[in-house]
């Protein structure tokens, strides 16, 4: 039931959870176009960067460009467009500082449960507070909850079992908590995996390694892009940093979706294309058939990028052997495939994928009744039904992940603001009639299909439809009518205007 005593004045107007990309950014967009909110930033981990300061295994690095990964608020200044992990977290941290975000964060806070009141209009966090010696359980009170906690779980990687695994007398290491000064050289590694992952440590792992094996399952579509944009560098030299980064990130963000929609609708071609750039780059028709031709189309799951075709050239070197098979048991000596074939290993390195978790795990109730999100649908992108006042931030699976960040921050700060004009202390997406479900995420990937039943859905049409399509997504997401789709309703309950309307 929902709790009667009144909450005069929250101690927040938004409360924030994250502090890696998308956190950093709904501060930014937040006290620049929202300036009377207050706000503040909830982090569980003791430092800002998110992905980027939890993963630090050899070779870390963004897997798109980041003139469109970095906000579109900060030029991006760095001379690789593929860039490492060191250089990213610096670039999250220098921007929280330049524009006094860093201020706003709450450290080693980290979100217990979340509960809305309906009577208050208000939710009321509760976080295990570890700032001091002593881990101290506390509530937060705010008006709207902003989820920029990413979508996978921290503490946890996909994990298949593996038969055999304690009979293994070497060491295996896992890339989402990697060791700090692990010493790898002149060792065996078989890395198991063909995902980002994979095929980031591989050839990076292979520079001081004996030898690194990479074990598939079945190949993955592999694209080889340049480390550094020498279009990006012209622009930077003739032009203004903010004007040069903004022309940059416009032609990317063109070529990008491109490409995806030129896989999408001539998915043929696209194999051959790709086909034929991957035994440009591999030198070896065969090994290309055996190892790099996938059964699936190009886009249907997320494309690997490789920087100058690093991992192809440490193939071509011999440092690095690809073995498609599956994994029989594990043995002390290493790995026994199913072709009775032994991979001999002093290191495995499971790059076996991620656990999608939304919201760190944490399951919000609205007046003490738990909410299933697999029953509500998402609005825009980021709302959802049966939350009032809560917005999530998801990236594009296509496309960079701040594109989509950025416009939900964006659209989140128009929400506020229309609330602030209309009068309401609360806000939420309401259907304009029956909607069909599909899935969020429409990608064939492991790590989402594991999650497909613990997501909430999209419908099918206008604001319900989760586009991967920053363009469509740029041109209409700022431009909406909000009172179509949105319920906004002041703090004695009644509907503060006609705002839920029949769809155009």
């Amino acid at each position: 039931m929902a709790s009667r005593q009144q909450v005069s004045t929250p101690d927040f107007d938004v409360l924030v959870v994250g502090a890696g990309l998308s956190g950093i950014g709904a501060g930014y967009r937040l006290q620049t176009e929202c300036p009377e909110r207050t706000y503040a930033i909830l982090e569980a981990r003791e430092s800002i960067g998110g992905t980027w300061d939890l993963f630090r295994y050899p070779g870390i690095r963004s897997d798109s460009d980041m003139f469109t990964l970095s906000f579109p608020f900060k030029p991006w200044s760095n001379d690789d467009s593929i860039a490492d992990g060191p250089a990213i977290l610096s670039y999250i941290k220098d921007t929280a500082a330049e524009f006094g975000i860093d201020e706003k964060i709450q450290f080693r806070t980290k979100v217990i449960s979340a509960d809305w009141s309906s009577v208050n209009s208000v939710w009321t966090v509760t976080v295990e507070d570890r700032s001091s010696n002593k881990a101290v359980v506390r509530t937060i009170t705010a008006s709207f909850l902003y989820a920029c906690s990413g979508y996978y779980d921290y503490n946890q990687g996909h994990e298949p079992v593996f038969p055999g695994i304690d009979d293994f007398s070497g060491l295996v290491v896992k890339p989402q908590f990697w060791p700090e000064n692990l010493d790898y050289t002149g060792k065996k590694v078989v890395i198991i995996g063909s995902g980002a992952t994979a095929v980031t440590l591989v050839p990076s792992m292979a520079e001081d390694a004996a030898h690194v094996t990479m074990l598939q399952r079945s190949p993955t579509w592999i694209g080889v892009v340049p480390k550094t944009d020498k279009v990006a560098d012209t622009l930077r030299s003739a032009l203004p940093a903010g004007i040069a980064h903004k022309v940059v990130r416009t032609k990317n963000i063109m070529f990008n979706m491109g490409v995806y929609e030129f896989c999408q609708r001539q998915p043929k071609l696209a194999r051959k294309l790709f086909l034929g750039l991957t035994t440009k780059a591999l030198k070896d028709e065969a090994a290309v058939a055996e190892h790099f031709t996938p059964t699936y189309d190009p886009w249907d799951q997320r494309l690997c990028a490789v920087p100058n075709g690093d991992l192809f050239k440490a193939i071509r070197k011999g440092r690095v052997d690809v073995v498609t098979d599956h994994i029989d048991t594990f043995v002390p000596e290493g790995i026994r495939l199913k072709s009775g074939k032994v991979l001999e290993a002093d290191i495995v390195v499971p790059a076996t994928g991620l656990k999608i978790q939304l919201f760190g795990g944490v399951k919000p109730t609205v007046d003490g009744a738990s909410v299933d999100l697999h029953e509500n649908f998402v609005w825009q992108g980021c709302m959802l039904t049966g939350m009032p006042n809560f917005a999530l931030c998801v990236g594009y699976t296509n496309a960079s992940w701040t594109l989509r960040g950025d416009l939900t921050s964006r659209l989140v700060c128009k929400v506020l603001n229309e609330m602030a004009k209309v009068g309401a202390a609360s806000v939420v997406p309401v259907p304009e009639g029956p909607l069909e479900a599909r899935p969020l995420l429409d990608i064939a990937s492991g790590y989402v299909q594991r999650a497909l039943s613990d997501l909430p859905q999209q419908g099918h049409r206008g604001a319900w439809r989760v586009r991967q399509n920053y363009l469509i997504d740029s041109a209409t997401t700022m431009r909406r009518d909000l009172h179509k789709t949105l319920r906004f309703t002041p703090a004695s309950g009644a509907v503060a205007k006609d705002v839920v309307k029949a769809s155009a």
